[in-house]
């Protein structure tokens, strides 16, 4: 399945939900099946600059494809990157470099965030293109 997919399948089960209460509940259940990284995985290094919450993410390439793997201390900035993570993950880096992530405006909830929080959308999904950057660099 393609980035372009995996993004319209998120907006139509987005879309199944009829208030943006109900779909920021659903974007929370996805981030609890994010598996948590362990404590000793949860580096400075990892540390998504600029988020108000604390948001970890680390990366590996195996085969030709980025995986990622994400934590955050807030349920809602979890469930926000648990969308990138399923997104993004197991694709390759140069697919990821190109990809347009303006698909989580379609969703309707970033409007609803608190600017801090809008803004650190952009963050995660920089980062997870600088990873994928520098696998492709590799």
């Amino acid at each position: 399945m393609s980035i372009a997919q995996k993004q319209q399948q998120l907006l139509d089960e987005l879309n199944l939900f009829q208030d943006w209460t109900e779909r920021y509940e659903y974007v929370i259940s996805l981030g609890k099946t994010l598996p948590a990284m362990a404590d000793e995985a949860k580096q400075e290094d990892k540390l998504i600059k600029g988020c108000q919450s604390q948001v970890w993410l680390d990366s590996s390439f195996q085969e030709g494809k980025v995986h990622y793997s994400a934590d955050s201390d807030s349920v809602i900035v979890k469930g926000m990157i648990a969308l990138f993570v399923r997104v993004l993950s197991g694709e390759t880096p140069e697919a990821i470099l190109k990809s347009d992530m303006e698909f989580i405006e379609q969703t309707g909830l970033k409007e609803h965030l608190a600017p801090t929080r809008a803004n650190a959308l952009n963050l995660m999904v920089t980062q997870m293109k600088q990873h994928a950057l520098t696998f492709a660099a590799s």
